[in-house]
């Protein structure tokens, strides 16, 4: 019976929220696990002072902080739907909490590097042009590497310099396109073959580009531009958002251009901005450099 409402709650997030399929995979391993842990009492059975036990034995056992809380939203969110839809009297992960766990700072690159990274190579065959396009969108914009790939045409208006974007939850929101951004996709479409609906068709050409294939392109001119740090699609979404607060210092405007439905999320770039300052701070300013011994 639990098996069955468990299911039933993941048939809910795909049809009902639209989650996807990676998203619904994270919450059935977390509820598998809630699963094991109640095998004796049932799910109706469990109390907080269980869920608090059951996270203290994963804690032990080695599970960071960050896991611990991802898993108890998962299972916080299950029973808020049994309340809801299957009549369970209460939610027994309300009110509780992981342990706290430092936030990793996202890598990001600076702008020396990412103006190194995106210097066009002096070639203009279609595989250049259009790798020159999507890492000109991907900095221009902040997209994520799911909204990137999977871009259509509909979505594209370069004459206002503008994306419309389906980012997370299906929620839109319109992201500005810069200048050379806008160079690179036009010489992309005017070069573009496909009939495709996918600004980056893959190679079948109903298909849109994978995302591997764009991580493996852009590692790939990542090591010919000489860049010491492996780079990733995620790092110039971090370059975007951690150049946009530098030069603005508008939290607010780099979260809705990054699609974040929390502030909080957005915050971790204060971060990053301060680390920019203290080290130019270390660099340049007389009172900070060590004295010649």
């Amino acid at each position: 019976m639990d098996n069955e409402l468990v299911n039933a709650y993941l048939a809910h997030l795909a049809a009902e929220r639209g989650l996807s399929a990676h998203t619904i995979s994270n919450y059935a391993r977390d509820l598998h696990v809630l699963l094991d842990k109640s095998r004796l009492s049932g799910l109706a059975g469990l109390r907080s002072h269980d869920i608090r036990r059951f996270i203290a034995g994963l804690h032990a056992g080695g599970l960071s902080g960050k896991s611990l809380a991802r898993m108890l939203s998962a299972w916080r969110s299950f029973y808020r739907y049994l309340v809801q839809r299957h009549d369970y009297t209460l939610n027994p992960c309300d009110a509780l909490h992981a342990p706290k766990h430092a936030r990793a700072l996202p890598r990001s690159l600076s702008v020396e590097q990412t103006m190194r990274l995106l210097d066009t190579p002096d070639r203009d065959d279609p595989l250049t042009v259009r790798d020159n396009a999507i890492f000109e969108l991907f900095y221009s914009s902040g997209l994520r590497l799911s909204e990137l790939a999977t871009l259509s045409l509909a979505q594209l208006d370069l004459t206002n310099g503008e994306v419309n974007i389906v980012g997370k939850g299906n929620k839109t929101r319109i992201v500005p396109i810069g200048k050379a951004a806008v160079k690179a996709m036009r010489n992309w479409l005017a070069l573009r073959e496909s009939q495709s609906v996918y600004v980056f068709p893959g190679r079948n050409g109903n298909r849109h580009l994978s995302q591997r294939a764009i991580e493996l392109r852009l590692e790939r001119r990542a090591q010919h531009a000489g860049l010491a740090v492996k780079v990733h699609p995620h790092v110039l979404r971090h370059a975007f958002a951690s150049h946009i607060l530098q030069s603005s210092g508008d939290l607010r405007a780099v979260q809705e251009l990054l699609g974040h439905a929390s502030i909080s999320s957005t915050q971790i770039y204060t971060q990053l901005d301060f680390q920019h300052l203290a080290t130019t701070y270390d660099q340049s300013h007389p009172r900070a450099k060590k004295k010649a011994r």
